[in-house]
């Protein structure tokens, strides 16, 4: 049976996910078979297992630095808001369906319980560490009684508690007492030792509150992680945007606009762009104006309509229309690239109970909503044969689907893929659309940046618009995710005390 270490939080975004992940990393650097585990995620970030099944995309994460496949049992219940008071419940990667706060409390969170455990005693009997992560902060009051992700979870599977708290926010001290005072006895007995993340500034003026927290709680700090710029690692969900800073400027020769959705979903498709040379990525949240840029990139939403809705009620549409009679590339993954076409139906009320809308008429494709949600890994060709995508046809990408609703083009052969492999089944299904030009398309395939071929023809059909020097493949080794997740591993393994967490785990370290 494989021992189990659990990261908690004294709040939401301390950190736990990017924690997580570098404990998968670093235990399989030292050769364990590891892997992560999530009892309930809420999250607009999700991924697709092999077989098909959906779960939260810090979680595929966190598999892939462990260097082994995602599975639904690493986050066997995942919920995915679609309005302020409902969200889309899935259960070992799949929808059960929608539910409100109450519902969910009330109705299936007394009998979740039998379904975690399974899921942890299977994971256990599989590898030798797995990493647990928590959600939000286990001392919630009013929630406690319920909660199955936090300290209930590290009681069925046996876990000492890591808890973490970020210090870049303020309070670190008192939110790391705080938490345990409102913690039962039982439950503070299971948290061994402090993380102190998001560190900036001179270690030597930190000690001396270091050695009172000590002092005051009689629980070790197990190290002091320092703040990680542009770690390249996915996360969670889109409270991280919170966080981003352009710290590269309009001075950068290429603009990369981002929509930030109300109900912003699967974002991680723009990290490839991120850490790009002469590049800016900006999400541009309420009451920003999108501004001159160079391409503009509607990502994916939990719930289209609506979120169209808030681009006209910002006044998105008309600056993404005026933009894109000016030339400006315009790009629609899943939920933006529905938004791209001609009209939103939804005749049973599925999507939004609001009726349907008309898109913003820059692709013809119209968009039925029905029961039905696709989630699966696929492979695709590239049929497009305009602009950039000249050098790309007939070539393969991968990536994967995780959508309400199917969408058909109306007019013309503008298919921008055709999905070969679906779910480890052989299909000949064509997806997205390409305007005449090649500068507008979308498609329902999450991931596609990720395909460096795609990554490096796109970019550099914008660098020789600016007059750049184009780069080559060997320009863009350095992002590889790979190389991202060995140097989080080493940033984390060089903060924390490891012979003090292997003893924790009562585990030898290497």
């Amino acid at each position: 049976m494989a021992r189990a270490i659990m990261v908690q939080g004294t709040s939401s975004n301390v950190g736990k996910s990017i924690l997580c992940t570098a404990l998968c990393r670093i235990f399989a650097q030292d050769g364990y078979r590891t892997v992560p585990f999530k009892a309930q995620n809420m999250a607009l970030n999700s991924t697709v297992t092999p077989d098909g099944g959906e779960i939260g995309r810090a979680q595929g994460a966190q598999a892939e630095a462990a260097g082994v496949k995602p599975t639904v049992y690493m986050n066997p219940i995942l919920l995915k808001p679609k309005q302020d008071m409902a969200a889309q419940v899935i259960v070992l990667g799949t929808p059960l369906g929608d539910m409100s706060a109450r519902e969910y409390r009330s109705d299936y969170l007394p009998k979740a319980e039998t379904l975690v455990l399974e899921c942890i005693n299977r994971l256990k009997e599989e590898y030798e560490v797995l990493v647990i992560e928590g959600a939000g902060s286990p001392a919630e009051v009013n929630l406690k009684d319920r909660d199955i992700v936090n300290m209930k979870t590290a009681e069925l599977a046996d876990a000492p508690v890591l808890l973490a708290a970020d210090i870049d926010r303020g309070g670190v001290f008192a939110s790391l007492i705080g938490t345990l005072e409102l913690l039962e006895p039982h439950e503070r007995d299971r948290v061994k030792a402090f993380i102190i993340n998001k560190f900036r500034g001179d270690i030597e003026l930190l000690k001396p509150g270091l050695e009172y927290l000590e002092q005051k709680t009689g629980i070790p700090v197990l190290g002091v992680i320092p703040y990680i710029h542009d770690h390249g690692i996915d996360e969670e969900d889109s409270v991280c945007l919170t966080e981003i800073n352009d710290h590269k400027g309009l001075d950068q020769p290429i603009q990369i606009a981002v929509i930030q959705l109300p109900r912003i979903s699967n974002f991680t498709d723009i990290n490839p762009f991120t850490n790009l040379p002469d590049t800016r990525v900006h999400f541009v949240k309420k009451g920003q104006k999108i501004g001159n840029a160079d391409v503009v990139i509607i990502p994916g939403t939990k719930n289209s309509i609506l979120d169209l809705g808030y681009l006209r009620e910002e006044g998105y549409d008309q600056e993404i229309l005026a933009l894109a009679g000016r030339g400006t590339y315009v790009v629609g993954i899943c939920g933006g690239y529905q938004m791209l076409g001609q009209e939103l139906l939804d005749p049973q009320g599925t999507e939004a109970g609001i009726g349907s809308r008309k898109g913003l008429g820059l692709l013809p494709g119209v968009t039925v909503y029905g029961s039905q949600k696709s989630t699966h890994q696929v492979t695709a060709t590239i049929l497009a044969n305009t602009g950039f995508w000249q050098e790309l046809y007939g070539q393969k990408v991968t990536g994967y689907e995780i959508h309400m609703g199917q969408t058909r083009v109306q007019e013309g052969d503008s298919y921008l893929l055709q999905i070969n492999l679906r779910s480890g089944q052989t299909v000949q299904e064509d997806d997205g659309i390409i305007n005449v030009s090649g500068k507008i398309w979308g498609t329902h395939i999450h991931g596609l940046f990720d395909n460096q071929n795609l990554l490096l023809s796109f970019i550099n059909a914008i660098r020789q618009e600016k007059g750049l020097k184009l780069l080559e493949d060997t320009d863009l080794n350095s992002y590889r995710k790979e190389k991202n997740y060995d140097r989080l591993a080493d940033i984390v393994r060089n903060s924390l005390n490891m012979s003090k967490l292997y003893q924790i785990m009562n585990k030898k370290g290497v």
